[in-house]
């Protein structure tokens, strides 16, 4: 089996460029600066002495913990009132099957699916993802991203009992994948040349539960990106335990963008709920925060 340090995060925006390096140089510069003229004003000749003994000691605990500080601040801000506390969980008969069971199933309603990089699988998760899923390039189903979320919702529709609110409403104008999800899906794909099926290291909504759809997107990992309608329904499709109670975590597909009017404005998010009637597919506003949902996300990988 692999180990942790040959599988490492790869960021979906790239690495930092030339100009951002510059600027934190300066200004974390000017900060050490500020920090060395505020500390000399309040030692004395003896207690200056003392941290220059100090010194490798010292310097590693500088450096630490100012990379510290970096990184807690590379969590924005931004929409921070659209969180509500939640206490949902997944429902307690819910249990990650084995990648290959996952394919197998799968492959049982869509047959013409072809082969799957299963191996990926035995590889660690990194912090954040739950599990291993097997998810098909949405391209091997249909000819558009929309006409293949409508095919899996059909065939959910033939597993569970299911309504689906927003039926006659699925096209282009009304839904599309975000950029982010996009180009994650591009550079699985890249990955993992020649096979239908995408291996993704994901979480089922726990990460984000509580958050408004827009505020789940900008707090995710540089690596990790929401998951989409297409891929929710595939992950429900093996795992139905995952929507099988009323008083557990439901799901928006963060990864989606919805125009309720079919007019490019997409301020909405699609979901999957459940209640007695069974499973509903819905939509809701992307900007309220409500405790009984939660944003399915993958993360990215640099395989060595």
């Amino acid at each position: 089996m692999a180990t942790a340090s040959l599988i490492t995060p790869l960021h979906l925006s790239g690495n930092t460029t030339d100009s951002q390096n510059t600027q934190l140089q300066e200004f974390l510069g000017e900060a050490v600066q500020t920090a060395y003229l505020t500390a000399i004003e309040q030692i004395d000749r003896q207690s200056a002495q003392t941290v220059l003994d100090m010194g490798k000691k010292l310097k590693a605990e500088v450096a630490a913990s100012v990379v510290e500080i970096i990184h807690r601040n590379t969590a924005s801000d931004k929409f921070k009132d659209e969180q509500a506390g939640s206490d949902r969980t997944y429902p307690p008969a819910y249990r990650v099957r084995p990648v290959e069971a996952q394919v197998t199933e799968l492959k049982k309603l869509f047959p013409s699916l072809g082969s799957c990089h299963e191996k990926l699988a035995r590889k660690p998760l990194l912090e954040g993802a739950e599990a291993w899923f097997a998810i098909p390039r949405w391209q091997a189903l249909a000819p558009t991203y929309n006409e293949a979320v409508e095919l899996v919702l059909r065939v959910l529709a033939t597993k569970r009992k299911f309504q689906n609110r927003i039926k006659g409403r699925m096209g282009p104008t009304y839904l599309r994948q975000s950029e982010r999800s996009k180009l994650a899906d591009q550079i699985l794909a890249d990955q993992q040349q020649g096979h239908d099926f995408l291996v993704m290291a994901t979480q089922f909504g726990m990460l984000h539960r509580g958050c408004s759809a827009r505020r789940a997107r900008i707090v995710m990992a540089g690596n990790e990106f929401g998951l989409g309608a297409f891929a929710v329904a595939c992950m429900l499709l093996t795992h139905p335990e995952r929507l099988s109670a009323e008083d557990t975590l439901m799901i928006d597909c963060g990864g989606d963008e919805y125009s309720v009017r079919g007019d490019y404005t997409f301020d909405r998010v699609p979901l999957f709920d459940f209640d007695i009637a069974g499973i509903e597919f819905s939509i809701f506003y992307e900007d309220r925060s409500r405790n009984l949902w939660g944003t399915p996300s993958g993360f990215l990988y640099k395989f060595d």
